[in-house]
This record gives structure tokens, sequence and C-alpha cells, in this order.
């Protein structure tokens, strides 16, 4: 399968058909997934805050169970009957000797095998181990050392007991303290107590392998009393002794998850033996902490548990699923696509080869039939199509051979009637090239003139007009209204007034000629009853040329006689009025000099109206003085060629709007001579 098909497979409706399904998939597949996202992830909140529970309330059994036997055992050995009498007569060898042997029986019972005693009166600091019996004392303490600070801040602030994580320094232990007053009475005599290992007891009851969780020991106030990090531990905390250490809480930057835990605190504390929770953001990460607080110790076991690190919730089954869910997906696509082909696309393949052929002028081709669903009616629907298509065509290619026949006599009898026109015309215009006379003025001027005759159709409205008298002459040129036959037409008129005008009056003035020529017009127009609709007036240059008397005669109905010796050009205007027109004009002869090296042109306005250059503007008066300028030194067959040329750039493919005509002359030798 090449390019264009799999593209064509692509746009088709079977890709359509898919590309539905699919997309009916996805938007119902995107609610239903963020849906069971968001319903996954609150089953994975509630299922890690059971789990974050769990591990709390374990971590406080852990704690709770040891911690209360060590402190009870830290309470009798305070409220000893021994211990008070001893440390009331510290120097009574028989209350020594007794005191010593009990607390040997407490050292076997502690955790630790370890206890402390110092007495307030001489703050002798009595430390006993399985490595030591503890009877003389390990230092006396001092009020003013920061070490010995734990001691007097307990015996300041604390009523019975307390429990410290701290180094001592006498001992070189780092353990978690039960610190318990020893009372005579009301009256503070000393401390008592024991302590565990801190390594060992995070170690015992603060260790997790689990992933994502952090247990920890906060007292009231926030301060850390136990956490794996050993670092974030504050040393002496517990006594109550100034410190600047911070607290859980300035470790949480978040005002929103300060709060919340603050409150937290503030429920386990009013309802102990009931968790808390709170969300909180700890070390950059959302964390649920669940908070239990244990009344007999003073202690907030806090349990924080990452819920995307944590493993409690096994997911092992979305990966399957999603591959489930794909697979099932690709299964109904296939399965759509085949439906859709067997269905929808192969009668639809048929009926489309079936439409085809019809558009190539089969109408007999076999639809597909006997389905009842909409593809056969659609094929039904075809089939009377096709029936009607053909009947029609047939209709039509019957009526298009009629038609067609009558078009083609009618083109006979039109191509008929063109040739008989054309060859009128033809005729016509040989008629009117029979009355110009270029034979005479050739045999007469020979190369002292030039004329560029150029009708806008095959015949026109312009003419040129010459008579003989002896070796003097007259000459002009003639516009008639309108051209082509019209203009044609009202050539022989005007011909024929002239004609007479010169029968009647001569050559010599050029003026009288023009009146005669109007009067004659007038008469003969007035004679046919031509409508004054129809424009009969014609445009009239004529001059006599006097070669003995080096003189020249010049009349003109709105055409005027142009002369240049190649530098300078002077036009001799004619009378505004044109001959035949509603009031009759005056015509005068202009006396002119017949100066050698002139050369004089008469021109029809179908030179300067015609259209051309760059906006289509007529060539104008000013463009062809410069011409005439320019040109007025050449030989007159050369300014005849150069006046085309000039006419032709000009025009510049721009459609000849009038009959055009220019006559040239110009006289160097003595009358006779014909030559240049």
């Amino acid at each position: 399968m090449g390019i264009p098909a799999i593209a064509a497979w692509r746009l088709g409706l079977r890709g359509k058909s898919m590309l539905a399904l699919l997309s009916a998939c996805l938007i119902a597949l995107l609610p239903a997934t963020l849906m069971g996202r968001q319903a996954l992830n609150g089953i994975r909140e509630g299922i890690g805050m059971a789990y974050a529970r769990n591990l709390n309330e374990l971590s406080s059994q852990k704690i709770l169970a040891p911690v209360s036997r060590e402190l009870a055992l830290s309470l009798r050995l305070a409220d000893s009957e021994f211990v008070r009498q001893w440390m009331g007569d510290e120097g009574n060898e028989q209350k020594r000797r007794l005191l010593f042997t009990e607390m040997d029986g407490y050292r076997r019972a502690f955790r630790d095998h370890s206890w402390f005693l110092v007495v307030d009166s001489s703050l002798n600091h009595y430390f006993g181990d399985a490595g030591q019996s503890g009877q003389t004392p390990v230092e006396t303490l001092k009020a003013g050392e920061k070490k010995d600070a734990w001691y007097f801040a307990s015996m300041r602030k604390i009523d019975s007991f307390n429990i410290n994580a701290d180094t001592d320094v006498a001992v070189n232990q780092t353990k978690l303290w039960f610190n318990v007053v020893v009372k005579d009475g009301d009256r503070k005599i000393g401390l008592a107590g024991t302590g565990l290992d801190l390594t060992s007891f995070i170690a015992d009851f603060l260790a997790s392998d689990a992933a994502g969780v952090t247990p920890m020991i906060i007292d009231r106030k926030g301060v850390i009393q136990a956490h794996r990090d050993t670092s974030l531990i504050v040393m002496n905390g517990g006594s109550g002794a100034e410190n600047a250490a911070p607290t859980l809480l300035t470790l949480i930057g978040d005002v929103v998850s300060r709060h919340a835990l603050q409150k937290a605190m503030q429920t386990a504390e009013q309802q102990a033996g009931h968790p808390t929770t709170a969300w909180v953001v700890l070390d950059g990460k959302r964390q649920l902490i669940v908070d239990s607080f244990i009344p007999e110790l003073q202690w907030h076991v806090l349990t924080a548990v990452d819920l995307d690190a944590a493993r409690f919730l096994d997911t092992g089954w979305i990966a399957p699923a999603v591959v489930a869910v794909g697979l099932l997906l690709t299964l109904l696509l296939i399965g759509f696509s085949y439906a859709v082909d067997v269905l929808v696309l192969r009668p639809l393949h048929r009926l489309q080869s079936s439409a085809r052929a019809m558009a190539a002028g089969h109408y007999d081709v076999a639809l597909p039939t006997g389905s009842t669903d909409e593809i056969g009616e659609l094929s039904q629907a075809f089939a009377i199509m096709a029936d009607r298509v053909k009947r029609y065509t047939e209709e039509l290619e019957r009526k298009v051979l009629e038609r067609t026949a009558a078009l083609e006599a009618t083109h006979r009898e039109m191509a008929t009637a063109h040739k008989k026109l054309g060859d009128s015309i033809d005729y016509a215009s040989l008629i009117q090239r029979a009355i110009l006379p270029d034979r005479q003025m050739l045999r007469l001027l020979g190369p002292h003139h030039c004329i560029f005759w150029q009708p806008r159709d095959t015949v026109g409205g312009d003419f040129y007009v010459f008579r003989e008298d002896d070796a003097n002459c007259l000459l002009g040129v003639v516009d008639c209204a309108g051209h082509g036959v019209p203009g044609a037409l009202m050539t022989m008129l005007a011909r024929a007034a002239i004609d007479h005008a010169l029968s009647e009056v001569g050559p010599r003035s050029p003026a009288a000629v023009l009146s005669r020529t109007d009067a004659s017009m007038r008469a003969m127009i007035e004679d046919g009853q031509m409508a004054k609709a129809v424009a009969t007036n014609m445009d009239a240059g004529l001059v006599y040329i006097d070669r003995s008397g080096r003189r020249l005669l010049f009349a003109g109905a709105k055409i005027s006689l142009y002369w240049s010796d190649g530098e300078t050009v002077e036009e001799v205007t004619g009378n505004r009025r044109a001959l035949g027109e509603r009031k009759p004009g005056t015509y005068a002869d202009r006396d002119l000099p017949l100066i050698p090296d002139r050369t004089y042109y008469l021109t029809t306005d179908g030179f300067l109206d015609q259209a051309g250059g760059e906006h289509g503007f007529g060539f104008g008066k000013s463009r062809f003085i410069a011409m005439i300028r320019h040109h007025a030194k050449l030989d007159l067959a050369l300014q005849k060629l150069a006046i085309a040329e000039t006419l032709a750039r000009y025009q510049d493919g721009h459609p000849q709007r009038d009959d055009i005509t220019v006559l040239s002359f110009r006289f160097d030798d003595a009358p006779g001579n014909t030559k240049t």
C-alpha cells in the first residue's frame, strides 16, 4: 500500500470511525481515571491513616510499659525510708550500710542496672552500676556549673519527677534519666532515680524498618526527647533548664502545619488515650502525624508517615490493570473496526464503485441490494436516481443534437452573411482608396510630400484631397464624423461636395472652397432629410501652394497647420467651426511664406486623441509638436516611418480610437523640379 493509499485510509470512514471510538473511550476514561485516582488517593489516605495509627499505638505500647516500670521503680526508690534517713544523716555509717544494701537490689531491678542519688544538703552525686558500687560520690555539684544545671532546674521546677535526656559528664554516659524528687514531708532533700541508655532506648523502642515512617517523642512544650536523628534531641530539655534549643514546632517552617500540630497536641492532651492526627509539611514533604499523649510520662509519642514513601499498600496490581485496560481497549477498537468494515464500509465501497461507473456514463451498472438498513435504502435511492439521470441524459442528448444542428445551420447562414458583408466592406475599401489622389500627388509632388493614413477599420472617415493647378496645387485632409462604414459613406458625400466646390470656385482660395463645401453639405443633408441626431459634420484643412510665388494659403475648419524647421514649431489655427454644423462658419485664408527647409503638417484629431502610455492618456498636441520638431529635418519618406513608429510605441497595445491621417510637405527646390 502506497503513501496516498495510507493517507486515504487515515482520512476515510474507517479511520474516522476508529478515531471517534478512540475519542469516546478517551473521553470516558478521562473522568473515570480522575475519579479512580481521587478514590484511590482517598483509600490510600484512609489506609495510610489507619497504618499510622497502628504504628503509633505500637510505639506507645512499646514505650509505655518499660518506661512506666522504670518510673515506678524510681518513685519507689525515692519514697524509700532508707533513702530519706540516709539523706538526712549522710555521715551515719549504719544508715549508709543499710542504704547501699538496698541500692544493690534496685540496681539489679533497674533495666539499665544503674541508679543515682543526689543529696541536696551536701550536693554529693552518687552513681552505681554493674561496674561501680556507688558508695562514694562521683562529684559534688555546683550551682554555677552548666553541666550541673539539670539538678538545680529539676529541684526548682518539678514537684515529683521528670524524664530528661542528657549526658552526665561525671559518669560519661548519655541516658534518658528518670529524676524523682526525694521529700521529707514537704521538704525536698534530694533526687533519686535511674537512666536508660539513650542509644539502646532509641534502638529498642523507636527503631522502625518501615520506609517513610519516623517515630519520635516530644514533651508538652515540643522539645524533642527521643528521635532516630540524635542531633535533634534537646539534651537536658526535660529538666526545665533554660536553653535556646529548637522545638519540633520551630523546625516546621510552614505556619499552617505548625498550627495544625499545635491543635493536634492540645486535643491529644485533652483526650489522653485517643490518638489525634494532623497533616504537616516536615522535611519538605507532606506527612501525616499521629499523636498519642501519655499523661503518666507527660510525653507526646509522635509517628510521622510519608504516604508517598511508606509501603503500606500493595500497588503491584496497578500496572497489570492498566495493561489489561489497554488490551481491552485495543480489542474493542479492532472489533469495532471489523464491524464497521463488514457492515458499513464494504457496502459503501460497492455503492461507491457503482456511483463512479454512473459518473463515467454507465447507467446500467448493478447497485448492491438486499440490505434493509440505511445503506440498502441509499442503494435503492441511487438506483432510482440512476434511472432518472439516464432518461434525462438521453433526452438532453437528443435536444443537444437538435440544438447543435440548428446552431450549425445558423452559423452557416451567419458565415455566409459575414462573408458577403466582409466582401462588401473590402470592395468599399477599394472604392475609398480609389478616390484618394495618391498617383496624382506622387506625379506632381514626388518626394516633397508624405501621407500617413491609417483608418481604424477596413474603411474609415478620413481622406485627403489634391487638385493640380499648373505648377501649383491644392492639398488637404478631411475628417468626417464617425468611422468604419458610416464614416466611409460620409467621405463619399464630402468628396462630392469638395469636388463641386472646386468646380465652382477653383483651388486658389482654400477658404472659398471650405465655404462652398459647407453650403453643399447643408444642401445635401436637407434634401436627404437626415435626422438632426445624426452627426454629419466634418473637420477639414486645405492649403494652396503657390510654388512660383513661394507662398501658401491655408484655411481650416477645426484643423490647424503646423510647420517646423527642426528648431521652431508654429501652429496656424483654423476656424473653430466644422463643416456641416448647425450654424455656418466663416473661413478666411491665411497667407504664409513657403520657406525652404520648413516642413508643413496637417493632421486629423485621431492622431492627437489616440490613447497610450502608462495611464492611457491621449497623445496630445504637446507630444505631436515635440515629435515634428525632432523629425522635421528628415526626408519625408523617413518621417512617415518615424511618425508610425512613434505612434505605435506610445500606443503600446491600446486599441486605436479613431481614423488617423497626417499629411506633410516640404519644398526646397524651384518649381517644376520634383527631386529633392
